[in-house]
């Protein structure tokens, strides 16, 4: 990434906090951002569609990718595997495109790895009250699941100092606002610009390296 134009940023929360509502309406937005769909294993909730959402991988084959190292990262979460194919986020990020990623911290971690450089961005709910009210308003999952979901809540919240920003979604618009606002920032960063507009930078003098 230190040599790519392209930003990787890394939306972070707990199941219930607004991410995915949040993400769908900065893509529909900004076309200079590309989402990058993660497989798992699990099975589609209702309305979701293969290749959109997810890439929904049988547990074989999902194995196979990972021993082959293809995968950027992976994990396992409550009781099921998810991972990043890695080949289509470096060939993004050399063509100078952004990539966003909907991931949990333990993926999060490995990303960093390969992209040290990737912005971290936490959602973060209102309250655990209103965490709960959102998963059940959701109607996707039984109330065990639910209850598992609220339980890996806090372990999940204690992770959000590893993100350089924390958005709290209670207004929508207003988090959307807050979202459209970091991406807007870190494109101005220096090193992005250096490399977007190397030209520029050379004819003013300016080290790109600085």
């Amino acid at each position: 990434m230190l040599n790519s134009p392209g930003n990787v940023f890394m939306v972070i929360a707990p199941s219930g906090a607004g991410k995915s509502s949040l993400v769908r309406a900065l893509l529909d937005q900004d076309c200079c951002i590309e989402l990058s769909i993660s497989c798992t294993t699990r099975a589609p909730r209702p309305g979701e569609q293969d290749g959109r959402e997810y890439r929904f991988t049988p547990l074989e084959d999902f194995l196979a990718m990972r021993n082959a190292n293809a995968l950027l990262e992976w994990a396992e979460v409550h009781g099921n595997y998810y991972g990043t194919p890695r080949d289509r986020i470096d060939a993004a990020t050399r063509a100078g495109r952004d990539v966003l990623l909907e991931i949990d911290w333990q993926g999060a971690r490995q990303i960093r790895q390969r992209f040290p450089k990737a912005i971290g961005i936490f959602i973060l709910p209102p309250s655990i009250h209103e965490l709960a009210k959102r998963l059940r308003a959701r109607g996707q999952d039984s109330d065990d699941v639910i209850s598992r979901r609220l339980l890996a809540a806090g372990s999940e919240i204690a992770h959000a100092p590893e993100c350089e920003y924390v958005i709290i979604n209670q207004e929508f618009s207003v988090a959307l606002a807050e979202l459209i606002q970091i991406i807007s920032a870190a494109r101005l960063r220096f090193a992005s610009q250096a490399v977007r507009h190397a030209s520029l930078f050379a004819q003013l003098g300016i080290p790109a390296d600085h």
